[in-house]
């Protein structure tokens, strides 16, 4: 479930990409070919580096490859490493639970404000970082589970 999840993000994230890279074309062609240069790009691209950020953050965490410096760690005896990623983890679940909670907090605060040239609510700038936070505590929660099956699993090939 947690690996669709994932899934997901990640084409919301290149379809994010490529509506990025296509309305900066737009920019480009209208202002130097129409001479009028399109003033909502700028806002629209802002919303989209948040998204693409934030999941791309949550996307690296399920798979483990965000911001990891595991040499020292996978020389390690198995029960020290199990032990060092499970406090990973859950130090992890914190991070993502008191992200998400005051994401939330500013995504209301902010709900009422407009984003200029777009007129949508600035709160949104928030709501990627409120999914992010989600999604950290989510696939913490999913590896220290999956923790438990890899020790059952170590334990029978003994």
């Amino acid at each position: 479930m947690l690996d669709k999840i994932a899934y997901v993000c990640n084409i919301i994230t290149g379809i994010a990409l490529i509506v990025m890279t296509v309305i900066f074309s737009w920019l480009v062609y209208g202002r130097y070919v129409l001479n009028s240069t399109p003033t909502w790009v700028e806002q629209v691209s802002l919303l989209l580096v948040v998204l693409i950020g934030f999941l791309g953050a949550a996307i690296g965490i399920h798979r483990n490859t965000h911001l990891s410096v595991s040499y020292f760690r996978d020389k390690m005896p198995f029960f020290l490493k199990i032990t060092f990623d499970l406090i990973t983890h859950f130090m992890l679940m914190i991070f993502g639970y008191i992200m998400m909670i005051y994401s939330y907090k500013l995504v209301i605060f902010k709900w009422s404000t407009q984003i200029p040239l777009i007129n949508i609510p600035e709160g949104l700038r928030a709501v990627p970082i409120m999914v992010c936070g989600g999604l950290i505590l989510l696939f913490s929660i999913g590896h220290v589970l999956n923790y438990k099956n890899t020790v059952i699993d170590k334990k029978r090939v003994k």
